[in-house]
């Protein structure tokens, strides 16, 4: 019986994925249905990442929209041998909610309370509950299980939760060295474990 469910959300991942990479191709052809695809299959977690990381739902659909005309131009520049389709389109995400974040114009836009609770609830962020993105039976996720914890509570923490290396050193009290060599050595070893 459990031996049946994990083949059927293996079969599941499988078919996302395949999804996925026929919706960047038709992007890349100029094609509509590709982003709306995308959308139909991954934009409520996308949106849902996105909120964690800002904090903010105004925030996090402009992210996702700038992210979906990002997927849209670039669309031809993925290449599956080299990652996922939907590694790929959530690095895309990632990558503009920390641009969102780093411009201090929005955040000069806060008032003093709402920039207080945004921090507040970044502080918050439990890193574990980003695996959710992450297929229920997938190579990452066998491969983050893989690393110690240390290694892999950091790497959640930057790539899952938007933190600096500077901030996951202040949060877990730890040189900001060894953040950034937990960090290096988590992201090799995951590499190795992914090739």
């Amino acid at each position: 019986m459990r031996k049946d469910r994990a083949l059927r959300e293996q079969d599941t991942a499988a078919v996302r994925a395949d999804r996925l990479r026929h919706a960047l191709v038709d992007c890349a052809a100029g094609r509509q249905t590709g982003i709306d695809a995308i959308l139909d299959s991954e934009g409520g977690q996308l949106l849902g990442v996105a909120r964690r990381l800002l904090g903010r739902h105004d925030l996090a659909e402009e992210a996702l929209q700038d992210a979906m005309v990002q997927v849209w131009r670039k669309a031809a520049q993925f290449d599956a041998q080299t990652g996922s389709a939907r590694g790929w389109v959530y690095a895309i995400l990632r990558n503009r909610c920390l641009n969102i974040l780093r411009d201090s114009k929005r955040l000069s836009v806060l008032s003093p309370t709402d920039l207080a609770t945004l921090q507040e609830h970044r502080q918050q962020v439990v890193p574990t509950e980003g695996w959710e993105i992450l297929a229920g039976q997938s190579r990452l996720r066998d491969c983050l299980h893989g690393l110690d914890g240390q290694s892999r509570h950091a790497i959640l923490l930057a790539h899952v939760a938007g933190f600096s290396h500077a901030e996951i050193s202040t949060r877990q009290d730890v040189p900001l060295g060894t953040i950034k060599s937990l960090i290096r050595r988590g992201l090799l070893a995951l590499k190795e474990c992914l090739s």
